[in-house]
């Protein structure tokens, strides 16, 4: 007789057993033979030692089925757990899938652009994505990063933004400094919830898997092994991006998301993203993705604004000009 227990804290236990515990229910049945007792995040199992370790083997593919695609279904259990394969799950992925995030949302590309960013990985370690608001670069960003972490191609996430969008001063803020600066970082706290159970998403930022930390903090470091994103990066200076390029380690993937429309710099001062993505975008490894309205994937209005600001942009453009020239005349 042999008893063992396995951990479920890095897993949304509702989700994995379902709701009334209808899927543990189905696990239990594939295995009569067995005592299964879910106590919390904890699950208990007990039975003849071959059984048991029959069935701790079988339970990790379906928890690795589950990480993967975000959910299981009654057929999963039944194909997982009774299959003869013994190594591997039967579903297999969808290749234009980047992640499953939680409850199995499907994130993947929605507009050919994003879909560049997406390929432009694939045969460099640097990608620009540059682009209006609400275009996913971000999104599309932190499920590339998530990805690579779940296929093991990185061991770490780095994600960092310039702790400030108009000037450099944050104490007025109430709080410590990770209080001052969440409000920043929110964005990428939102898109990682998307794609990670809570609870494992919690374990990664407590261990360090995942980093989300102001540009600042980059200084004087390398990053080895490890899938960074700067985000807003409109808002860094030439010298500011610089250092965070050089901050590039072994078997690294770096990307850098902004809107050159959006730049909060003081007027004497040059966007990094600007300069930066114009001097290095002819370098071999290293990609320059443009976003534009037609990527939006917020509400349509969205599009319409950004394109009327646009129109509105280029005709004060043609009337500065217009006034130059009659000066000159």
């Amino acid at each position: 007789m042999l008893e063992k227990t396995i951990n479920l804290e890095a897993y949304s236990v509702i989700d994995l057993f379902g709701v009334n515990d209808r899927h543990l229910n189905e696990i239990k049945d594939c295995f009569p033979n067995l005592k299964i007792v879910a106590r919390g995040e904890m699950l208990k199992v007990s039975g003849e030692e071959t059984a048991v370790a029959n069935f701790d083997k079988r339970f990790h593919l379906l928890l690795a089925q589950f990480e993967h695609f975000g959910k299981i279904s009654d057929i999963d259990i039944r194909q997982i757990l009774q299959s003869e394969d013994e190594d591997q799950p039967v579903q297999k992925p969808d290749t234009d899938v980047l992640v499953h995030g939680r409850g199995g949302m499907i994130i993947k590309a929605k507009t050919p652009n994003q879909q560049k960013i997406v390929d432009a990985f694939k045969n460099n370690d640097i990608v620009f994505a540059v682009g209006p608001a609400g275009t996913g670069k971000t999104y599309t960003a932190v499920a590339l990063a998530v990805r690579a972490l779940k296929n093991k191609e990185v061991r770490r996430i780095v994600l960092t933004r310039p702790a400030v969008e108009a000037g450099e001063s944050l104490g007025f803020l109430p709080g410590d400094l990770k209080e001052k600066l969440d409000p920043y970082l929110q964005p990428l706290y939102d898109a990682l919830r998307d794609m990670l159970p809570p609870q494992k998403l919690i374990t990664y930022l407590e261990d360090g898997t995942i980093e989300i930390a102001p540009l600042a903090f980059m200084r004087g470091r390398t990053l080895d092994n490890a899938f960074v994103i700067l985000d807003e990066a409109q808002n860094t200076t030439a010298n500011q991006i610089k250092m965070f390029l050089t901050r590039m380690g072994k078997t690294s993937k770096f990307m850098v998301t902004g809107d050159i429309t959006q730049i909060d710099l003081p007027r004497n001062q040059k966007s990094g993203l600007v300069h930066s993505s114009q001097i290095l975008k002819d370098i071999e490894g290293i990609a320059v993705v443009q976003l534009d309205s037609s990527d939006v994937v917020r509400h349509k209005l969205v599009a319409l604004i950004i394109n009327a600001y646009e129109r509105d942009a280029e005709l004060s453009n043609y009337e500065t000009s217009m006034v130059k020239d009659h000066k000159q005349r």
